[in-house]
């Protein structure tokens, strides 16, 4: 990290930090100094909200930042579900991100990864409501995701 990081919380928000969750009882600021992984409360989506594909592949990256110690597991699921992904999608613009989320994770870099996907969810949304994507697939990472919920 070249220079600090200063994140603002309000009473009652949650933090997790390099696998650790934080609460703070009042308004506060934090200041990183050095390199840290952390994702903010509100980016942090919940099992029961993974509900597409992108939003699963969204929950196994998520849990490479939040649980490190199950950062290989993760990386074992992500890595599966990127190759289902690549074969259920036909957008183009879909799968040259899903392929650069991919390098993301490979480089470390999953906070970005995370971004990139939830970049995506509106055209994921437009493809899941149109005919064509078939349902199995779908299914499938469902089960592939079982494990974290």
């Amino acid at each position: 990290m070249k220079s600090s990081l200063r994140i603002s919380l309000k009473a009652g928000e949650r933090i997790f930090i390099n696998g650790a969750v934080l609460r703070v009882d009042r308004k506060v600021a934090l200041e990183f100094l050095n390199d840290v992984t952390f994702l903010l409360e509100n980016h942090v989506l919940q099992p029961e909200q993974a509900t597409t594909p992108l939003r699963q592949l969204y929950f196994i990256v998520q849990m490479m930042l939040i649980n490190p110690e199950g950062a290989d597991q993760a990386m074992a699921m992500f890595r599966k579900s990127v190759v289902m992904l690549l074969t259920c999608f036909k957008n183009e613009e879909v799968l040259s991100e899903l392929k650069h989320i991919d390098g993301m994770v490979t480089q470390g870099r999953a906070f970005e990864a995370l971004k990139a996907i939830r970049a995506l969810y509106p055209i994921e949304e437009q493809i899941l409501n149109t005919p064509g994507m078939p349902t199995g697939t779908i299914e499938q990472i469902r089960k592939e995701l079982a494990p974290w919920t």
